[in-house]
């Protein structure tokens, strides 16, 4: 099978969306099929992508509000037409609803392919934080309008979790569909130095520490976990909260851990090399911590998880899907003090919080493996492609 991915956003901008790409297109390619990625050009060295030989890069234009993306030429993704055309491709799947969307159904129509969506982000409660000029509810009501029409102008769409498609039926969409999660590739079970990357960082072997690893953005709901910080401080004061990440919030929350004077006890680290250093950190941290709300899956528990790293998370939409108290995890509210005293809870008992995280790497072995995602994805592409004929 041929297969043409189109993305608004790839490596080396880190999210959901580049490591869910990169994770079904090693397990597709592994599978035998070819896939060809056309994704914005950034202008700089392609950090996270070592073979480039499947993608190709549009030029695309900065966007005023969000810095850390691109947007791509319309024009330049159509004159790629006498190239694609030659390709002689089964099937188009676009991963955003930006340019990507409008660029991949126009090619869809152009090449005579059937075109599948993912749906990877829960703009409903996303929209407002990069239009603050517009109000909420306005807001949420357009990413619903939105999300509607696009999802319904191609002729399948994916959801990562149950949650989300169920959101999605609220909308009115009656497009074909599929819930198929992105998996967890054999790297994220590497075994890795946890104790090494605290000493790289500066960080006490036996000092307590929470981990975030994500985007440092608005909408994942870090400051929770910053003022859970502040109340975790008073009951042990050498408590560490390292957040690992970059975005857009990483002023406003710097603020905040300033005002709440816990300076000592919140590190940011910024990008981590995924294939090196990422591991290392879920490894080195006793908790893992999490409180978006807006999740359309959340990779990065399940990669926690893989490292033998308990979690205690708010678990909401996506991450309701993954979540199992007791396998490998703790599920609190949106509450500061429960979230702080389950936190504390396995802080203190060392051996409850070993006996959770090894439950937590024999969960995700069992349940998330990205080669049964990908065979999954596969019977689905092919489905599509006999309906479309």
């Amino acid at each position: 099978m041929n297969i043409l991915l189109i993305s608004d956003v790839y490596f080396p901008r880190v999210n959901g969306v580049s490591t869910s790409i990169k994770t079904f297109t090693e397990q597709l390619q592994a599978l035998g099929h070819n896939v060809h990625l056309i994704v914005p050009n950034y202008g700089q060295d392609n950090r996270g992508t070592s073979d480039e030989a499947w993608i190709t890069r549009v030029p695309a234009r900065s966007i005023y509000f969000d810095p850390e993306d691109k947007l791509m030429k319309y024009g330049e993704i159509l004159r790629l037409l006498p190239m694609l055309i030659t390709k002689k491709f089964d099937l188009i799947h676009i991963h955003t609803p930006f340019i990507a969307h409008y660029a991949g159904l126009k090619l869809g129509k152009l090449l005579q392919l059937p075109v599948v969506e993912t749906y990877h982000t829960f703009f409903e409660d996303y929209l407002h934080h990069y239009l603050p000029w517009i109000p909420k509810m306005a807001a949420r009501g357009l990413a619903r309008f939105i999300s509607k029409k696009q999802c319904n102008q191609v002729d399948a769409i994916v959801a990562p979790s149950q949650p989300m498609l169920d959101v999605l039926r609220t909308y009115g969409i009656k497009t074909r569909t599929a819930v198929i999660a992105t998996g967890l590739q054999a790297s994220s079970f590497k075994a890795a130095d946890g104790n090494a990357f605290r000493q790289k960082y500066g960080i006490a072997l036996q000092r307590p520490m929470l981990l975030y690893v994500g985007r440092v953005a608005h909408e994942k709901n870090i400051d929770f976990l910053v003022r859970v910080t502040q109340l975790l401080v008073k009951e042990m004061p050498e408590a560490l909260l390292v957040i690992t990440g970059e975005g857009p919030a990483e002023a406003s929350l710097h603020a905040l851990v300033k005002t709440l004077a816990i300076e000592k006890n919140v590190q940011f680290i910024g990008y981590l090399e995924r294939y090196t250093e990422l591991n290392a950190c879920y490894k080195s941290a006793d908790v893992f911590v999490f409180a978006s709300k807006s999740e359309t899956q959340g990779l990065v528990l399940l990669e926690a998880m893989a490292q033998g790293t308990p979690v205690v998370a708010i678990a909401e939409l996506g991450t309701a899907s993954i979540l199992i108290e007791g396998q490998g995890a703790m599920i609190a509210i949106e509450d500061e003090s429960e979230f702080m005293h389950k936190v504390h809870t396995l802080l203190l008992n060392p051996v409850h919080r070993q006996h959770l995280g090894e439950r937590a790497r024999e969960y995700v072995q069992s349940n998330w493996s990205a080669a049964t995602q990908a065979e999954r994805m596969v019977i689905f592409y092919n489905e599509i492609i006999s309906k479309h004929d």
